[in-house]
């Protein structure tokens, strides 16, 4: 989603005033009784099938059964009991209803409200609309109770890399049999036709640690009925969000299919040494009064204005209620749900600080107890103002209040590439002057140190992050345009060959730099979107990377791997502490007035137990060389001018002058 940036100043203002609104309105909210027990909503056992439906005000409520995931009427309808001192509804039958499908309906206000499969439904019909009653243990693949994902020791250990499922497979070229399914990713072997790795074999072959798929959940845009249409959605539009969607499936209509092909991809990804982490919108829902929520406890997932309407952070028409103990629980369950369910390695939260910081506390601490090596991450803004007090919300400026919590740092993404609101816009790599104070901010992942001004920050004005563990750096997601297209609308009339230059600047930087790397996914192809900010809507032909690119751009791709293999096998990249940055990462004096968009800084003292001694890393971001002059010592060349080698090396130095080319980088290491 993306980020509206509005001053901390003017967002205390406001919010204060919002969340005096939002007190006097949910009070009654906060009164309601609250349940949290594993039998919501449905249980199967020895002794039948149970509902629990959890409706404190609904005046009655009932269950209805049926034969198939739509069409037809219910086979059986069954009265539900009220238990007051929870809030909940039950029903029981003695059979196992295997096969089966339901539904909740309540009474609510004097009126019946529609059909739903209420907010728990785990597995569903065809687009969603009815829950199914499944054996799980049916859908496990062989080996699932031995599977797991890598050992994470620490976040900064982590390299990002995130697809979309239709992204990474539609293009003819991709040479993927189950093209936009759950699992493309498990075919082994694929090429393109001119015999480039596509698939799993290109994530094992350029060497990240984990995947960040876009939303898998069932989400409200596609109809699952009519595939052929070839609908395509990021899926920010959640409908149920404890159970797969079905357009990433080979058959939707069976309710299991979903569930055992999103599980044979982990499985696939994990024997490939890959981490799965899946990208969460808990902020809001597609619809309003018509969304599960509301048709179970209407109003009370949601924060209003004072007039009682649905306020907007989201940009989307809402925004739930992490602050109320039910939503809270239902969070925390559902992540963990997922974790344990489908041994999902991590979450990245859209529009995070939607939540309140005690909610993400929970997430990180309770999956933390499920899987230690779990990785939690997510925007740390919103898209517009909330009645949730400032202080509460979970910013980026208050990741310092959060354990085991990452955020995306902005000040990194927009000084290197350029702004994301202005596509002429350049940044530090391809240029602009004034920006190297906002990339060191960057480079030290946004935690305090001598060398850095925060005052000349663009984005941030304060060391916001303890700790390197919290923050995630990037130029590119799938929010606006990609870097390529951003550096073909602000490079216009140059060379490709000095984008591709500065592409690989972009991603020096964010890989070299402290806190964890993320990378979109094809920039390692040079892939486009046509120029498209917004794809989210957009056909194939916009969205799906071409790759017929790998064989065109091989160099660049070759560089992004040689990225990834020096920051895996150099600790030095990876510090875990504020304290040891500040003390082992020195930037070199540059006279400003002499030279613009040049950075130089060196990784000393064997930094975080690297074997390297020292790392030199120079960072020219201007449009014509540049000179620096290197200490006298026996230098290995790690990467110059456009290339990189992180085993052999590129050559050696004794020091001295040096010069780089426009828009490149040069990594020197002391042995």
């Amino acid at each position: 989603m993306k980020l509206k940036t509005m001053a901390i100043v003017a967002l205390l203002a406001a919010g204060a005033t919002a969340a005096t609104a939002q007190s006097n309105y949910d009070a009654k909210f906060k009164a309601y009784p609250t349940y949290s027990g594993e039998d919501l909503e449905l249980t199967v056992d020895s002794s039948g099938t149970h509902w629990r439906l959890w409706s404190p005000e609904a005046q009655e409520a009932v269950v209805n059964i049926y034969n198939e995931g739509r069409g037809g009427e219910p086979i059986e309808t069954l009265n539900m009991e009220y238990h007051k001192e929870n809030g909940t509804w039950t029903a029981s039958v003695p059979q196992q209803l295997y096969g089966k499908f339901y539904t909740f309906k309540i009474k609510f206000d004097g009126k019946w409200l529609n059909e739903t499969p209420g907010v728990w439904a785990k597995a569903v019909g065809v687009n969603g609309k009815r829950a199914a009653i499944i054996d799980f243990s049916q859908t496990n693949p062989e080996g699932w109770e031995a599977d797991k994902g890598p050992q994470v020791d620490n976040f900064t250990d982590v390299i990002v890399y995130e697809m979309h499922h239709r992204d990474l497979s539609m293009h003819p070229s991709s040479g993927i049999n189950n093209k936009g399914k759950f699992l493309a990713l498990t075919e082994p072997g694929t090429t393109t036709p001119s015999g480039q790795k596509t698939g799993i074999d290109h994530l094992k072959e350029l060497g990240i640690t984990h995947v960040h798929i876009l939303p898998s959940y069932d989400y409200n845009s596609v109809d699952e009925t009519n595939l052929e249409a070839n609908v395509y959605n990021w899926g920010y539009d959640p409908q149920n969000y404890n159970a797969p969607e079905g357009s990433y499936s080979t058959n939707p209509e069976n309710p299991a299919t979903r569930i055992s092909e999103m599980k044979q991809m982990v499985k696939a990804l994990h024997d490939a040494g890959i981490g799965v982490i899946m990208d969460v919108v808990y902020n809001h829902t597609a619809e309003n009064d018509g969304s599960n929520f509301s048709l179970t406890a209407p109003g009370y997932y949601y924060r209003h204005r004072e007039d009682g309407s649905y306020s907007d952070a989201s940009g989307c028409g809402n925004e739930t209620a992490s602050d109320l103990q039910q939503m809270q629980d239902y969070i925390v369950n559902s992540v963990k749900y997922w974790a344990d369910e489908y041994h999902i390695d991590g979450f990245r939260f859209d529009l995070m600080a939607i939540h309140d910081t005690e909610t993400m506390n929970r997430v990180a601490k309770e999956l933390k107890e499920v899987n230690p090596s779990i990785f939690v991450y997510g925007e740390g803004w919103t898209a517009g103002d909330s009645p949730l007090a400032v202080e509460r919300r979970a910013l980026k400026e208050n990741v310092s209040k959060m354990e085991n919590v990452a955020v995306f740092s902005d000040d990194i993404r927009d000084a290197v590439k350029g702004h994301y609101t202005d596509a002429a816009d350049r940044g530090f790599a391809t240029g602009k002057p004034g920006l190297e104070e906002t990339v060191k901010i960057g480079i030290v992942a946004a935690t305090a140190h001598p060398q850095v001004d925060y005052s000349k920050g663009n984005n941030s004005k304060f060391a916001y992050a303890s700790s390197p563990e919290m923050i995630v750096n990037y130029v590119s997601c799938h929010d606006d345009l990609c870097l390529t297209d951003k550096l073909r609308h602000s490079m216009k009339g140059e060379p490709e060959e000095n984008q591709l230059a500065a592409a690989k600047l972009a991603q020096t930087i964010v890989f070299t730099s402290q806190g964890t790397p993320f990378m979109f996914a094809g920039e390692e192809v040079f892939r486009d979107k046509k120029g498209v900010h917004n794809s989210y809507n957009q056909p194939d032909s916009i969205n799906a990377i071409d790759w017929e690119n790998k064989a065109k751009y091989r160099d660049q791709f070759d560089y992004y791997k040689g990225l990834t293999a020096l920051r895996k096998a150099h600790p030095a990249f990876r510090m875990t502490n504020a304290e040891d940055i500040a003390a082992n990462l020195v930037f070199d004096e540059i006279d400003i007035t002499e030279t613009t968009n040049l950075i130089s800084y060196s990784l000393k003292n064997h930094a975080n137990g690297d074997s390297w001694e020292e790392i030199k890393v120079v960072l020219n971001g201007a449009s014509e060389s540049q000179s620096v002059e290197i200490p006298q010592g026996e230098w290995k060349i790690v990467a110059f001018d456009g290339k990189i080698n992180p085993d052999q090396g590129l050559g050696t130095s004794n020091g001295g002058k040096m010069t780089l080319a426009p828009y490149s980088a040069l990594i020197l290491a002391k042995e």
